[in-house]
């Protein structure tokens, strides 16, 4: 297996895998409280059961092409994760995503391992356009979507049912020509 470095704090970034599902639950349990905030994934990884399904999901998205799942690793404790959520090569578009637990928060792990994503995506892939979903009351990941220069395309009113509450979400997104002319700047 391979780890990227994130930096100079040993933050890294790995595959996660099914095989890694205990581990896995150990940081949803970690983090449970504070990921569930605005997205519904510590609902779904409960047990040791629902966490390997989680994973196998990605793991399966990963064989077809389709998704991808990384590790965020800090002091060798997986501590959040990146993903692409959806990946279409036909269309030369995806989405990224992420979540952090709580004593992560503030290191710019997701900004550095989102940025590692999008430039494997544009360079290596192809992808044309980046897109980021977040809930319009989750100013941390909003924030991060700005950093990465991503432009703020509208909001779908009340499309996302969470917890029983309707919200709106957000649609962020980098074109491959922006994000490649944002870089030279960098």
């Amino acid at each position: 297996m391979f780890a990227v470095s994130l930096g100079d704090d040993g933050a890294e970034l790995r595959p996660l895998e099914p095989w890694q599902a205990e581990e896995f639950l150990a940081h949803m349990d970690r983090g449970r409280e504070y990921i569930g905030t605005h997205i519904a994934l510590p609902d779904f990884a409960t047990d040791l059961a629902s966490a390997r399904a989680f994973l196998q999901g990605y793991a399966d998205k990963t064989a077809a092409d389709a998704g991808r799942i990384y590790g965020i690793w800090l002091d060798d404790t997986l501590v959040g994760a990146v993903i692409f959520r959806t990946f279409e090569p036909a269309q030369g578009n995806c989405e990224v995503g992420c979540w952090l637990e709580e004593s992560a928060v503030g290191r710019g792990l997701i900004t550095r391992a989102i940025t590692m994503l999008i430039d494997w995506a544009v360079d290596v892939r192809g992808m044309h356009r980046v897109e980021w979903v977040a809930s319009a009351e989750n100013t941390a990941s909003t924030n991060v979507a700005r950093r990465l220069g991503m432009t703020r395309d509208g909001v779908l009113r009340e499309s996302y049912l969470y917890r029983g509450v309707r919200h709106d979400s957000e649609i962020w997104a980098v074109l491959a020509d922006e994000w490649r002319a944002a870089r030279v700047g960098r």
